[in-house]
């Protein structure tokens, strides 16, 4: 392997760390070797309870892939991606390969800057409506990664609030899915995973409930705000098999970095698709056929920045 391929794609691959995951488990594992960089999904981190299927799983895995094709993208490479649909290695998600030098694009540069930004911001959002040309280039960055976003009006926002209510009933009355749970907002600082303390919010009225993590007595305000003019939208894919999974975690991290870019907060929501109900009842809203992948959470962050989330060292996730 040519030193210099080399160095590119471990570096890619270690920004890549700071893409968001169901829980922060960072379920993902990268085979570097051959010129190539090659996106495993990590099996030990599913969560056998809340993600079954590993649907979850892989869309964070997708969102990895993005970071890191952002991350090259931003050095002056361009990226060529296989994604994988080999029935003999279901873990084997896609491999990138470096497809010669590039001049970095102002829009390259800015995802890249918004990466070391970029927040699950779990706050309540303000008052200050979002730009329609803003929600346009949301919704270009999910189609320009082969998936879509649909943006939910007042009465489908509802329908998600009710979802949302009814997969919290579901959740606080499984155990398995309580100790899952637990498991991964009581982390040791060692593991460097989870959702700590520090990034959970104190629950308060929300135009649709955000998922219990807190701890009672600990976690940090939601602000003063209600969430009145966040946009809810929807990652969504034209069919469900492996590969619209991770095209949607492509288009979840897309969206994200492109709202941090332009100083919005962005919270990922995927309780409501954990359950086939609620999940089935969120798809129900789209203009057309689709399977909703995960709901997004987007507008104007109050005062403060959110600490970010731990992240395991680059060195355990990164086989050379």
């Amino acid at each position: 392997m040519a030193e210099e391929t080399r160095h590119v794609l471990e570096l890619a691959a270690s920004e890549a760390q700071a893409a968001p995951s169901i829980f922060n488990t960072q379920p993902w594992r990268w085979h570097l070797a051959n010129d190539e960089l090659r996106l495993r999904a990590d099996r030990s981190r599913q969560l056998e309870v809340t993600d079954p299927d590993g649907r979850q799983l892989t869309i964070s895995c997708g969102a990895a892939l993005h970071h890191a094709v952002v991350a090259l993208a931003a050095a002056g490479y361009g990226a060529e991606v296989s994604r994988q649909q080999d029935p003999g290695d279901a873990d084997l998600l896609a491999v990138v390969r470096v497809a010669g030098t590039r001049v970095p694009s102002e829009n390259d540069r800015r995802l890249h800057q918004a990466i070391p930004r970029r927040r699950t911001d779990r706050r309540a959002y303000g008052a200050e409506d979002v730009e329609s040309r803003t929600i346009s280039g949301l919704v270009a960055a999910a189609e320009n990664q082969s998936a879509h976003l649909h943006i939910s009006s007042n009465d489908q926002v509802k329908v998600l609030r009710d979802a949302a209510i009814r997969a919290e009933q579901v959740h606080q009355a499984d155990t398995a899915y309580q100790i899952e749970l637990a498991s991964w907002t009581h982390r040791p600082s060692r593991a460097r995973d989870g959702v700590p303390a520090a990034t959970a919010v104190v629950p308060t009225d929300r135009r649709v409930p955000v998922r219990g993590l807190a701890v009672p007595g600990v976690g940090i305000s939601p602000g003063v705000e209600h969430d009145v003019a966040a946009i809810y939208a929807l990652v969504f894919t034209d069919t469900d098999e492996r590969l619209d999974w991770l095209r949607a975690g492509e288009a979840l991290s897309a969206v994200v970095l492109s709202a941090t870019a332009m100083n919005l907060a962005a919270s990922p929501i995927s309780d409501v698709m954990e359950l086939a109900e609620t999940r089935a009842e969120v798809s129900h809203i789209l203009d057309g056929p689709g399977h909703a992948q995960i709901a997004v959470r987007i507008g104007h962050p109050p005062e403060g920045e959110m600490p970010a989330s731990p992240r395991r060292d680059p060195a355990e996730v990164i086989d050379t």
